[in-house]
C-alpha cells in the first residue's frame, strides 16, 4: 500500500541536504557510569575494599556497562610537591585488576579538586592560580605524567580525563590561559607514554555551548582532545526541555570530535526512582539521536555516608546512584541495560545519522563580537533549543549550523527569533533563496532591554517591505498571539489559525509592524489586529519568509510550553512548501521520529514519546512498500507504534 505522505514534493525546494555530525570513538562506544565505591566514596583509596568494588563492577557489567570513569582524588594521590602517594597508586592498581577481571575498563581522571559540590584542594597549593602560576602548572603536569607512567600501560585503562569540572574548581580565566593549561596537561599524558584518548573533563561548559565566558573554548581544544564530554543537570519548567537538555548540549558540542555524554543523572532527593528511569531513557535516546557516542551516568551507587563531607552538608548527593547502598540495581540501571541491547541490535558503531534537509542557524553573537549582553547570549541558546524541539516535533531532524563556520545550504533554513546576525549573513540567506532554498526568519526585539529591535540591515532586500517602528518604543502584543492564514502554506489551509502564548520579559514582548502601502511581498497570515504576521517574498528559485513575531522566544519562556506549542505546525508547513521530505514521520508532534543509517545501507528508525501519555502513532513513509520491525522483539510497527508514557521504540526499516 502506498502511504499518503504529508510531505509531497512541492514548492521551490531543490532537495538540498546536509550531513549531521556523529563522529565515533575509535575504540567503539562507551556505556557505563562514573565510579566511586559505596565503601568510602571520595576517600575509597584510603581504605580500599576490593571485594565490594568487584561486586559493584560486576553489577554494572551484568547490566550492559562496558566502561567506568574513575577518579584519582588529587589531595590523596599528590600529597606534596613532586611526590606521588605510592600507597594510593597501589590501591588503584588493585582497582585496575578488578576492572580487567570483570571486563570493565576505566577512564582515570587526574585533577579531582572539585567533587560533589565541594572543592578539595591539594594542601600545598596556598592559593596559587592553577592556570597561570608556573609552579602549579609544573605540578599538574608532573602529577599527570607520573600517573600515566605508573598505570598507563595497564589494559584496563580506556582513556584519560584531565579534570573534573575544572571551570568550577579553578574558576574562569582568559582563553589564552585556558589554552596554555590544556596544552600542558594533555601533553603531559603523551609525555607519560600513552596515546589513549584524552579530554579535559570541563563539562563542555564553553562560550560556544552556553554563551557564558569562563575562558574555555571548544574551538581551541580541537587539536588537544580526542573527544568532548558534556555534563548536564538541567532545571526547567518544561518537561520536554528537561528531557532534551543533554541532547541539546551534545548538538552544541559538535566541533569535529566524538561527543561523550560524560555526566548526567538525578538525585533520589529530587526525583522518584520511576521518574529517574524515565529521565535516563529519554536522555539516552535523545543524546544518541543528537550524535553522542558514549554515555557515563552520574553515578554508579548511592552512599550511606551521612556524617561524611560533602554528604553531611549536601545530603542530596547521597542518592545519585543507579544502584542502592545495598548494591541492588535501580530502574535507571535497567534502562541502561535495555539501551545497550538497542545499541547491539542496530550495530551502533557502524551507524551514522541520516542527512537532513533542514538547518538551524546559530548566530555568531553567541560566542563572538564585543558588547553583547549576557541576556542576549542566553536568549540565543534558549530560542535555538526551542526551535530545535519544534523542528523535531515536525520530524525534520534539523542540523545545527553556525554562522561562523561557512554554513551549508539546505532545502529549509530556519533562523528563529533573531536579533543578532552579521550583515554579510543576510547576503548569504538571499543567495540561498535564489538558489532554491526556503529561508525562514522571525524578528526579535531582544532580551537585553537596550537597542530594542533587531540589529538588521534594511528589510526591503529581504521581503520588499519596510517597518514602522518608533524609536525607543516596542510595538506591544497581548497575552496570546493568533495568526489567521489568508493563503495556504504547506498543509495549513487558508482560514486556519495558529496560537502562540506570549511569555518573557516586557522588553521582548513585541512585534515588527510593517508598512503595507508600498510592500512587495505576499501576506500569508495576519494577527488579530489585521497586521501582517507572516510574509513571503520570492527570490530566484526560492523564497524568504519573515514572521513579525518572535514565536520561538515566546515558547522558550513559557512554562510547560510543549504541551500545546504550535511552532512545529509552522515549521512542518514550511518544510512541505520547501519540498523537504523526511523519510519517516508520524501524525503526532508528541512523538519525535529520527533515523540512523548503517554502513550497509540499512536504516533504523527511532520513535520517542516526549509526553506522559500512552500514544499510538501511525508512521508515514516517504517511500512506499517498506516494513518496520522492532529491533528487540521483531514486532511489526509498520501501521502503528504504541508507546508508553515517555516510551521509545526502535525499528528496522525493511524494504520489500
Amino acid at each position: 500500500m502506498t502511504d499518503p505522505s504529508p510531505y509531497p514534493p512541492a514548492g521551490p525546494g531543490d532537495g538540498t541536504t546536509v550531513p549531521r555530525p556523529a563522529p565515533r570513538l575509535k575504540s567503539g562506544r562507551w556505556l557505563g557510569a562514573n565510579f566511586w565505591s559505596r565503601h568510602g566514596s571520595l576517600f575509597m583509596w584510603r581504605d580500599y575494599d576490593d571485594e565490594v568494588v568487584r561486586e559493584e563492577l560486576r553489577t554494572l557489567r551484568e547490566h550492559g556497562a562496558n566502561v567506568t570513569r574513575s577518579f584519582l582524588f588529587w589531595p590523596d594521590f599528590h600529597p606534596a610537591p613532586d611526590r606521588i602517594a605510592e600507597e594510593c597508586v597501589s590501591r588503584y592498581r588493585r582497582f585496575l585488576r578488578a576492572s580487567a577481571d570483570v571486563g570493565l575498563p576505566t577512564i582515570p581522571t587526574f585533577l579531582v579538586g572539585h567533587m560533589s559540590g565541594e572543592d578539595w584542594d591539594v594542601p600545598w597549593r596556598q592559593g596559587r592560580n592553577l592556570y597561570t602560576d608556573g609552579f602549579m602548572l609544573g605540578q599538574q603536569a608532573f602529577f599527570i605524567r607520573e600517573m600515566v607512567r605508573r598505570i598507563g600501560q595497564d589494559p584496563a585503562v580506556a582513556g584519560w580525563l584531565i579534570s573534573n569540572e575544572f571551570p568550577i574548581y579553578a574558576g574562569p580565566a582568559t582563553p589564552d590561559e585556558v589554552r596554555a593549561w590544556a596544552l600542558i596537561c594533555t601533553q603531559a599524558v603523551r609525555a607519560g607514554g600513552s596515546q589513549l584518548p584524552v579530554s579535559l573533563g570541563d563539562g563542555a561548559w564553553t562560550m560556544e555551548t552556553t554563551g557564558k565566558d569562563n575562558g574555555f573554548r571548544l574551538r581551541r581544544q580541537e587539536d588537544l582532545v580526542d573527544f568532548v564530554g558534556p555534563h548536564a543537570y538541567p532545571m526547567d519548567d518544561d518537561q520536554v526541555r528537561v528531557h532534551t537538555a543533554a541532547a541539546w548540549a551534545c548538538e552544541m558540542s559538535h566541533f569535529g570530535k566524538p561527543v561523550v555524554m560524560e555526566e548526567f543523572g538525578v538525585s533520589a532527593a529530587l526525583c522518584s526512582e520511576a521518574n529517574a528511569a524515565t529521565y535516563y531513557r529519554q536522555v539516552l535516546h535523545h543524546t544518541l539521536l543528537a550524535g553522542a557516542t558514549g554515555w557515563l551516568a552520574w553515578n554508579n551507587t548511592d552512599f550511606a555516608l551521612d556524617a561524611v563531607d560533602p554528604y553531611r552538608h549536601r545530603p542530596f548527593e547521597l542518592g545519585f546512584g543507579i544502584t542502592r547502598t545495598n548494591g541492588t540495581p535501580k530502574p535507571a540501571l535497567a534502562e541502561i541495560d535495555t539501551f545497550r541491547r538497542v545499541l547491539d541490535a542496530v550495530d551502533f558503531d557502524r551507524c551514522s545519522r541520516s542527512d537532513t534537509g533542514t538547518t538551524l542557524l546559530i548566530p555568531s553573537h553567541l560566542e563572538e563580537h564585543p558588547r553583547v549582553s549576557a541576556a542576549e547570549r542566553a536568549a540565543i541558546t534558549a530560542v535555538s533549543h526551542h526551535a530545535y524541539l519544534a523542528a523535531k516535533a515536525a520530524d525534520l531532524a534539523p542540523a545545527l549550523v553556525r554562522e561562523l563556520d561557512a554554513p551549508p545550504r539546505a532545502g529549509l533554513a530556519l533562523v528563529p527569533s533573531n536579533k543578532l546576525l552579521t550583515a554579510p549573513t543576510f547576503d548569504l540567506l538571499l543567495d540561498w533563496a535564489r538558489q532554491g532554498s526556503t529561508v525562514y526568519l522571525s524578528w526579535f526585539a531582544g532580551a537585553g532591554g537596550s537597542h530594542r529591535g533587531a540589529w538588521w540591515p534594511p528589510l526591503e532586500r529581504l521581503i520588499g517591505a519596510s517597518h514602522t517602528l518608533r524609536y525607543g518604543l516596542n510595538e506591544p502584543v497581548g497575552e496570546v498571539v493568533t495568526w489567521e492564514f489568508a493563503e495556504p502554506l504547506g498543509d495549513i489551509k487558508a482560514g486556519d489559525t495558529l496560537r502562540f502564548p506570549v511569555s518573557g520579559q516586557s522588553d521582548a514582548r513585541a512585534m515588527l509592524p510593517l508598512d503595507e502601502a508600498a510592500a512587495d511581498c505576499a501576506v500569508l497570515a495576519r494577527d488579530a489586529e489585521g497586521r501582517p504576521a507572516l510574509v513571503r517574498r520570492d527570490h530566484g528559485a526560492g523564497a524568504v519568509y519573515l514572521a513579525t513575531y518572535p514565536v520561538e522566544f515566546f515558547g522558550s519562556a513559557t512554562p510547560g510550553a510543549h504541551d500545546g506549542d504550535e511552532v512545529h505546525r509552522l515549521y512542518r508547513a514550511l518544510a512541505i512548501q520547501a519540498g523537504v521530505r523526511p523519510p519517516l514521520s508520524v501524525d503526532d508532534p508528541r512523538v519525535h521520529v529520527d533515523t540512523l543509517v548503517h554502513a550497509s545501507g540499512l536504516r533504523y528508525a527511532w520513535f520517542v514519546n516526549v509526553s506522559g501519555s500512552t500514544l499510538t502513532a501511525h508512521p508515514v513513509r516517504a517511500q512506499a512498500g517498506v516494513r518496520l520491525e522492532d529491533v528487540l522483539d521483531g514486532r511489526d510497527l509498520t501501521e502503528e507504534v504504541v508507546l508508553e508514557p515517555f516510551g521509545v521504540a526502535v525499528a528496522r526499516v525493511v524494504e520489500a
